[in-house]
């Protein structure tokens, strides 16, 4: 059965995804440009490929909609599912926090995930007060108040943490890199208006494959999937990038759940079949070496 979405030819295979644990709150500030350099800057640099986390903004809310009646952003952090991931979870969001959002002024930060497990954000947020920390009922929730040179900072006590899917992902196979580019933006634009989805790269540029033992490449990183290089045409002999195609760029998705992932994968690949210069569809894996979760692109048109 030939595989096909708006008449741009799917391939028959599937993106591999897997266990991760994180953390869903909410950002909000006096103004959006506060708001959205606290959500880009604390949603920055996605980096479990070194055991650390990655992040994503899931949506803007309006001031109706946020716990103070302020801008505000849904925003997630990721680590890896294993067997300390709640200790790292708790690191990383101290580094995210204190260095992406509470350096911004005018901001707080709100609980927004519906779960039985929590972090304390006393130890890793609340005593970089050097003690003038205080303990207050605010919007109806428990938080943490830190004064600052600019004002204050209120953060939830606590913040739920879960387990969710990471890693579910799309390809393009575009003409041009204006076609990627145009392709990723439509694509990324879709997965946004998914609740409980997020990209962690935006467009990535870089989908890598796994690194093998002896192969030169250095520790942070992706390693670069050669076959699908486009500027390596003539020059390589296991090269698996149809003539024609000048860009592939990956968008990479973790949801709450399974099913969160895969409406943000269908969403994205109905937005950029629509763009000219998409040839072709596909997802990248590892042969099922790296997570449990295979989500299939036939089971998605």
């Amino acid at each position: 059965m030939n595989l096909t979405i708006k008449g741009i030819p799917v391939d028959d295979t599937y993106c591999e995804a897997f266990s991760g644990v994180f953390a869903r709150f909410i950002i909000t500030a006096k103004d959006d440009k506060r708001l959205q350099r606290a959500a880009r800057l604390s949603t920055a640099l996605p980096s479990t490929v070194f055991g650390k986390s990655e992040g994503g903004i899931e949506a803007w809310l309006h001031p109706h909609e946020t716990p103070d009646k302020r801008p505000g952003a849904i925003v997630q952090i990721w680590v890896n599912d294993r067997k300390n991931s709640e200790h790292i979870l708790a690191s990383e969001l101290g580094w995210r926090i204190r260095q992406g959002i509470l350096v911004v002024p005018t901001t707080s930060v709100f609980n927004a995930l519906d779960s039985d497990r929590s972090i304390d954000m006393m130890p890793p947020v609340g005593y970089c007060a050097d003690g003038y920390q205080t303990e207050e009922i605010r919007y109806g929730r428990e938080t943490i108040v830190l004064p600052l040179m600019m004002g204050e900072f209120v953060i939830e006590r606590k913040l739920n943490m879960a387990r969710g899917v990471m890693g579910g992902n799309v390809w393009f196979f575009c003409d041009s890199v204006d076609a990627a580019l145009e392709a990723g933006d439509r694509a990324v634009e879709s997965v946004d208006r998914i609740e409980g989805a997020v990209t962690t790269f935006d467009i990535c540029s870089a989908g890598s494959k796994p690194v093998y033992p002896g192969q030169e490449h250095p520790e942070v990183g992706p390693s670069t999937n050669h076959p699908f290089c486009p500027t390596l045409r003539g020059k390589i002999m296991d090269l698996e990038v149809p003539e024609g195609v000048g860009s592939i760029p990956e968008i990479v998705m973790n949801g709450v759940d399974e099913n969160a992932v895969r409406s943000a994968m269908k969403a994205a690949m109905e937005a950029a079949a629509g763009v000219p210069g998409v040839q072709r569809i596909s997802a990248g894996n590892y042969e099922g070496k790296l997570g449990t979760f295979r989500i299939l692109l036939k089971e998605l048109l």
